[in-house]
C-alpha cells in the first residue's frame, strides 16, 4: 500500500519529521501509551530468525522457545523480526498492519512497515521492507548486509514509541541485532522514551561476526569518526556489528558457562577476546533450553514414531530403532549399536576426526545414520561409506525435522565430537530421547554431558577432552562396550538422560535474574 504522508523519527532531535516531498496530510501515528505495570518488565527480543517464521540453525529455535518461557515467569517478552519474503503466507496472511514510517539511511529515507502476529501467546512485530528484505535468499549474496541489518536495527528501535511498547529491556542475539545497543547508547539515549532502557547482547556463536567497510557503515548509519577508535567500533580498520554491540550493551550473554570461559582465550576468542576479558564482570554464561512438548517421546504421532516411550518404559525405542532401520535401508540388527549424528556438515563439527577413524569406527560393529548438509567433502566422506559398507551406513543430505526425531528416538549412541560448540541442543535432545551422547568436552557439550564414572556410577553420556580423532574412537569404543556388555549401566545412562530438565523454564529463571542485574547497570 502507497502511503501520501509517512513519518521517521529523527535520533538527533528526537522528534517525529515527515517526509517534505509528500504534500498531503496524513493521521499522525499513534503515540506510545504511558507503561503498563506490566510493561515496566518488557523485554524485546531483537533477532534474524525465529521458529516457525523463518529458520537457518539454532538461533531460530531459541527466539522461538525462550520468550514464551519469560511469559510464564510474569514477563511480558516480545519478539521483532525482518518481514523475509520466504515467511509462509500461512502466516503473512494473518498479520495486521500496525504503523508505517521512514527511516533515514544516509541520505536516504526508506519505507518501514510493522505487522504484527500473536503466536503461541507472544507477540511478534515484523519489519517491512521489500528492497531489504523480501530477496531469495535470508543472509548474504547482495553486498549489502551491514544496510539490510542497519536498517532492521534502527526500524526497530524508531518503532518503538509508535507501537505502544517501551521495554525495559531489549535484548538483541547475533551481529544481525548487534548495532541495536551501539545506536541506543549513541543516538536515542538522550530521548525521554529510550531513557530507562536497558540492552542485553547474546552471543550464540562469536565466528559470526557482521565485518564491513567502515565508511559504508558510516554512511548509513550516521556515525562519526569519533567512534571508530579501538575500544568503541572500530575492528582492525572495518566496522564489526558484533563488536559494536559487545561494547555497548549493559550485559553480555552467550549459551553456556564453559562458552562464555572459553571467548576470553585467544584460541576461541576470534579476535574479540581482549574485550571480552575487558568486560567479564558483565558476561554469563546461560544454557540453552529445548522445546520439551516439541521433543517427547511419550507423543510422536505427527513424526510417525513407530511406538511412544518414557523413561519409566522405554520398550517402544526397540520399535523406533527397527522402523528407523528400515526406513533407511540399514541391516534389521536389533543388536547392532547405531550410532546417529545429526549435524551441519562443516568442520566445526568435528567430521574431520570421523574422516580419520571411520574404518575403526566400523570395525566396531557399529551402524551410522547422517542426516545434514553442508561442505561436499564430507557429503563425499559418507557417501564412500554407505557405498563401502553397505547396510551399516546410511546418509540423508536434508533437514528434515521429522526425520531428525526419527533418528533421535531410533538410535542408541548419539555422536557429538565438535571442535567447539557454543551450547548445542542435540546431545539435549538425543538425551531426551533416550539416545547416550558421546561428545567432546567444549562448550555447551561439556556443561551437559558428564563422562560414565564407574567408580561413583556418576555420569549420563561419554566424553574425550582432547581434538584427537583416536581420543574420539576409543571413547566411542568404551560406549559400545556399554551398550554390549554392561545393559543395566545402558539402562540408567537413558533413564538418567531422559528424566533430567532442559527446559527452557529453568533457563528463563536465569535470564529474569540478569535483566534485573542489566536494569541496576
Amino acid at each position: 500500500m502507497i502511503k501520501t504522508r509517512q513519518q521517521a523519527i529523527d535520533p538527533e532531535r528526537g522528534a517525529e519529521t515527515a517526509a517534505p516531498d509528500k504534500p498531503v496530510r496524513a493521521k499522525r501515528p499513534r503515540q506510545a501509551k504511558p507503561a503498563a505495570k506490566d510493561e515496566r518488565r518488557g523485554v524485546l527480543f531483537a533477532a534474524a530468525e525465529a521458529v516457525p517464521f523463518v529458520k537457518t540453525g539454532g538461533l531460530a529455535d531459541v527466539i522461538g522457545a525462550l520468550p514464551r518461557a519469560l511469559k510464564a515467569e510474569g514477563v511480558d517478552a516480545r519478539v521483532i523480526l525482518p518481514l523475509y519474503g520466504q515467511i509462509s503466507t500461512e502466516y503473512t496472511r494473518r498479520m495486521r498492519h500496525v504503523i508505517d514510517f521512514e527511516v533515514e539511511m544516509g541520505w536516504r529515507r526508506q519505507y518501514c512497515g510493522i505487522e504484527t502476529l500473536e503466536y503461541d501467546g507472544v507477540t511478534c512485530y515484523f519489519v517491512d521492507n521489500r528492497f531489504y528484505l523480501n530477496r531469495p535468499y535470508i543472509y548474504g549474496g547482495g553486498g549489502d548486509e551491514f544496510e539490510r541489518y542497519g536498517f532492521f536495527c534502527r526500524a526497530a528501535l524508531n518503532a518503538l514509541p509508535l507501537i505502544g511498547f517501551q521495554p525495559r529491556v531489549i535484548h538483541c542475539h547475533d551481529w544481525q541485532a548487534g548495532m541495536i545497543p551501539a545506536l541506543l547508547a549513541i543516538q536515542y539515549k538522550h530521548l525521554p522514551f529510550y531513557a530507562g532502557a536497558r540492552s542485553v547482547m547474546t552471543i550464540h556463536n562469536l565466528q559470526y561476526q557482521g565485518i564491513f567497510d567502515r565508511k559504508a557503515v558510516q554512511d548509513v548509519l550516521g556515525l562519526g569518526d569519533g567512534l571508530f577508535t579501538a575500544d568503541k567500533l572500530e575492528y582492525y580498520g572495518c566496522a564489526n556489528y558484533l563488536k559494536a554491540g559487545l561494547v555497548y550493551a549493559d550485559l553480555i550473554t552467550t549459551v553456556s558457562p564453559s562458552y562464555a570461559d572459553e571467548i576470553q582465550t585467544m584460541y576461541f576468542g576470534e579476535r574479540l577476546d581482549g574485550l571480552l576479558r575487558a568486560r567479564r564482570s558483565s558476561l554469563h554464561g546461560v544454557i540453552n533450553g529445548i522445546d520439551t512438548a516439541q521433543f517427547d517421546p511419550a507423543n510422536g504421532v505427527e513424526d510417525k514414531l513407530a511406538a511412544p516411550f518414557t523413561a519409566s518404559d522405554v520398550s517402544g525405542k526397540r520399535e523406533c530403532k527397527a522402523a528407523l532401520q528400515r526406513e533407511l535401508g540399514l541391516d534389521e540388527d536389533p543388536d547392532a549399536p547405531l550410532v546417529a549424528m545429526v549435524t551441519r556438515l562443516n568442520s566445526q563439527k568435528g567430521l574431520d576426526l570421523v574422516d580419520h577413524v571411520i574404518t575403526d569406527m566400523m570395525g566396531l560393529g557399529i551402524q551410522l545414520a547422517v542426516l545434514g548438509q553442508g561442505e561436499a567433502k564430507y557429503t563425499d566422506l559418507f557417501s564412500w561409506a554407505e557405498t563401502q559398507w553397505r547396510g551399516r551406513v546410511a546418509a540423508r543430505y536434508e533437514m528434515n525435522g521429522a526425520l531428525a526425531k526419527r533418528i533421535y528416538a531410533g538410535a542408541d549412541i548419539f555422536l557429538m565430537p565438535s571442535l567447539f560448540e557454543p551450547c548445542g541442543l542435540s546431545q539435549m535432545i538425543a538425551m531426551r530421547y533416550g539416545t547416550v551422547p558421546v561428545v567432546r568436552e567444549t562448550g555447551g557439550l561439556r556443561d551437559t554431558v558428564l563422562s560414565y564414572n564407574e567408580t561413583t556410577g556418576e555420569g549420563n553420556g561419554f566424553s574425550f577432552f582432547s581434538y584427537n580423532a583416536h581420543d574420539m574412537l576409543h571413547t566411542l569404543e568404551r560406549a559400545v562396550d556399554f551398550y554390549k556388555n554392561h545393559p543395566q549401566v545402558w539402562r540408567t545412562l537413558m533413564k538418567r538422560g531422559m528424566e533430567t530438565d532442559f527446559s527452557w523454564s529453568r533457563s528463563a529463571k536465569e535470564y529474569v535474574r540478569l535483566y534485573g542485574l542489566a536494569e541496576r547497570e
